[in-house]
């Protein structure tokens, strides 16, 4: 038995998701309200008998490591390492001997940074002028204070590196975690500390803060990178945001972790921060799992723009909504905003303005749009912004927008946008991620699979589905296998043991919302799914076939393009044959 199998079988499901969902028991499974979506009406399954879940207002689903990468936004190692911790799993027993090693060298750095943290703790009650700065010139309450596990890093020089060594660390370790400077002293001095925390609330290292004014000492300083911290990864406060952001909707990501911890000590806690840190494709990945709605407090300033700029094309890529938030201008950061005045800085959350329109705004102020070099100069720029986005139909808008600023017409602004026209320092190609299938297609395909499953006169409508109909392996597999057999599905055949978990989750679909309706009910619903799922596939073939087509006659391909004309008429007809 593997790791990942152990830690399942020491842990019931329902015990885990119970610390998240209120869940009641009905018939063999629990219910309970969605941890996802605001329902009032209970849609959210767990069933013990299978090890599985799904939520039916969101189409989540899956074990319980899904779960908890879920509601936690972990990656599967980090939900892992959670549940292991849980289960009482050593997962060092289940790896080979320098995985092994690894795994105890991070969990030494761990305490290692830990014991750090509540060293700087200690340090900060005993040094007046440290408390001076955190709780009268920052304002930090105690609350914030203990919530983030802000402390003091002594002047001394040595001082952590005397008290860890009293716990049995070496400096090599200490250097390992970060803790130490080229000269093999304290990294951190003089410093108010704030812990930089992974998803499940350890510390991996520090952020430390000047006090007072040192010459040629930089105002902050951050842990270097470890095996522990990767700042191209690592969000600031994930860990203590978690919930906030899911109640909220949405994710505001700002440059500094002060400013975090600032709107944290207001209320306003669905804050984080990359940390001066450009936003990184494992930055957009880990916010995606908790909200598609991403907004962005960066500066206004050409670096400002800049990263904002490769944020417009990671969030393109992964199908995130991307807002910016402007702050008035006599404010240089949200803490300072929200020093001044809270409300100020909730509006400017509640009102952030499209990543693009943002964009073609600052261009636009910095460039003198009266004179032919002004316009070109943004009309260049502006259409490398465009560039970034993957809906032609965004491209499209934004191409209007670039023509009503500039003050020229639409018709010249396409003409250099097909030209290719780019950007002085063009950006460096990137992959386009394949378009997103809309999750109801994926519901309407669930529940057609679900009433075959449990339903003999529905599996003899599923046999007019071609297998082309299908997203994903994991449909067309078992559409194919239902198509073949005459028997009702109550368990995963053998056949399908590569797609257990989506299996199972069809099958409590089947379970939980047809099995009490009448065979008349479950025929009509299967008839309508058939025409809506055989209509879909229509229409994107008839969009696949009108591409080629414009592509064929474009490349003056005449045979190409008449058996693409007669094939897209084919298709006109059979949809209208379909709506009759």
């Amino acid at each position: 038995m593997d790791a990942k199998e152990e830690v399942r079988a020491r842990l019931n499901i329902e015990d885990v998701i119970g610390e998240y969902v209120q869940l009641k028991r009905a018939g063999r499974s629990f219910k309970g309200l969605s941890p996802f979506t605001s329902e009032k009406t209970p849609s959210f399954f767990v069933s013990p008998d299978k090890n599985i879940w799904h939520d039916f207002s969101s189409n989540k689903g899956g074990d319980v490591f899904a779960f908890v990468m879920e509601a936690e936004g972990m990656d599967f190692r980090q939900a892992l390492e959670f549940l292991a911790k849980k289960a009482g799993v050593e997962l060092s027993d289940y790896e080979p001997a320098h995985a092994k090693e690894r795994a105890m060298r991070k969990k030494r750095l761990l305490t290692a940074n830990q014991l750090a943290a509540r060293f700087y703790q200690q340090c900060l009650l005993h040094n007046q002028r440290a408390m001076e700065y955190v709780f009268r010139v920052r304002k930090l309450s105690k609350q914030v204070v203990a919530d983030f596990q802000i402390g003091y890093a002594p002047d001394s020089g040595e001082a952590l590196v005397r008290a860890l060594a009293k716990k049995g660390f070496s400096r090599r370790e200490l250097n390992d975690a970060g803790l130490l400077n080229r000269f093999g002293g304290d990294m951190f001095r003089g410093r108010m500390m704030v812990p930089l925390m992974d998803s499940s609330g350890q510390v991996i290292g520090f952020t430390g803060r000047i006090i007072g004014d040192v010459p040629n000492a930089p105002k902050y300083l951050n842990t270097p990178q470890t095996l522990l911290y990767d700042k191209g990864r690592h969000i600031f406060a994930l860990s203590q945001a978690k919930q906030a952001i899911r109640q909220a909707g949405f994710i505001v990501m700002v440059e500094g972790n002060l400013d975090v911890v600032s709107s944290h000590q207001v209320g306003i806690k669905n804050v984080v921060a990359t940390a001066g840190t450009a936003m990184t494709e494992q930055h957009i990945r880990a916010v995606k799992r908790l909200t598609g709605d991403v907004r962005l407090a960066y500066d206004g300033d050409k670096a400002g723009v800049a990263a904002t700029e490769r944020a417009i094309t990671l969030a393109s890529q992964a199908g995130v909504e991307l807002t910016i938030i402007s702050l008035p201008e006599q404010y240089k950061d949200p803490d300072e905003l929200i020093q001044a005045d809270v409300s100020l800085w909730q509006r400017a959350t509640d009102t952030a303005e499209p990543a693009v329109d943002w964009i073609l705004r600052q261009y636009a102020a910095r460039l003198d749009l009266d004179t032919a070099a002004g316009k070109r100069n943004f009309t260049t720029a502006a259409l490398g912004v465009i560039r970034l986005l993957s809906d032609p139909v965004e491209q499209e808008y934004y191409l209007t927008r670039t023509a009503e600023l500039a003050q020229t017409s639409v018709e010249t602004v396409r003409a250099k946008f097909a030209g290719g026209e780019t950007r002085e320092k063009p950006l460096k190609p990137v992959a386009q991620s394949a378009q997103a299938v809309d999750d109801d297609a994926y519901i309407k395909e669930d529940n057609a699979l679900a009433l075959a499953c449990c339903d003999l006169r529905c599996r003899d409508m599923l046999r007019r589905i071609g297998a082309a109909h299908w997203h994903e392996a994991s449909r067309r597999t078992l559409a194919l296998y239902l198509q073949s057999h005459n028997e009702i599905v109550q368990a995963v055949p053998k056949e399908l043991q590569e797609y257990d978990i989506y299996v199972k989750i069809v099958l409590l679909r089947a379970e939980e919302r047809y099995a009490a309706w009448s065979g008349e009910d479950r025929q009509l619903a299967m008839r309508q799914l058939l025409q809506q799922i055989e209509h879909e596939h229509a229409k994107q073939t008839q969009d696949s076939l009108l591409a080629q087509l414009r592509d064929a006659e474009a490349a003056g391909d005449e045979p190409a393009a008449e058996r693409l004309r007669t094939a897209l008429n084919n298709i006109i007809k059979e949809r209208a044959r379909g709506k009759r």
